[in-house]
């Protein structure tokens, strides 16, 4: 079996930091978005009313899952920690997002798409050597762990939109 390597580890692992720290700095603010009106949001009050009218009811305990699942998944991705985890998290927030705006066309869900994927492509790669993951026991990555995030964040998502 021949195995590739990356031509510049360096480069990539730098590559992966700015997009862990980007991709998740802005999951993290579309959490504290919803959960707290920070950064020009609505907050949980009248996010908790959007997802009602979009069939999520309750729709404070969805508004503030959705808020903690970006918050929490968006955090731990910028941090480089528990990495296929967090995809896991990210990727089943993406779905249920998607199943809401999948009638408005790809305007309406190329942005949970988009994040879906950047989502699972961390779950695959791991988040590099500038993370607190690196050199960690439980650091894990690779095709076994990124199929595994893939299937525990389409399970929540199903079982959300199920419950919903």
């Amino acid at each position: 079996m021949e195995f590739r390597t990356v031509a510049d580890p360096v480069a990539a692992d730098i590559g992966l930091l700015l997009l862990r720290l980007v991709f998740g700095g802005l999951l993290f603010v579309h959490g504290t978005q919803k959960l707290f009106g920070w950064f020009n949001g609505y907050g949980l009050s009248a996010t908790a009313d959007g997802f009602q009218q979009m069939g999520y009811d309750p729709g404070k305990f969805f508004a503030t899952l959705a808020g903690l699942c970006e918050a929490v998944g968006g955090g731990l991705l910028f941090l480089g920690l528990v990495t296929p985890l967090a995809a896991a998290i990210v990727l089943g927030t993406m779905i249920n997002a998607m199943h809401v705006t999948w009638p408005h066309g790809l305007a309406g869900y190329e942005s949970a798409l988009l994040f879906a994927v950047v989502a699972v492509a961390l779950g695959f790669t791991g988040p590099g050597r500038f993370s607190v993951d690196h050199g960690r026991p439980w650091q894990r990555h690779g095709i076994v762990w990124g199929v595994g995030a893939v299937v525990i964040g389409v399970v929540a998502a199903v079982i959300t939109l199920l419950v919903k």
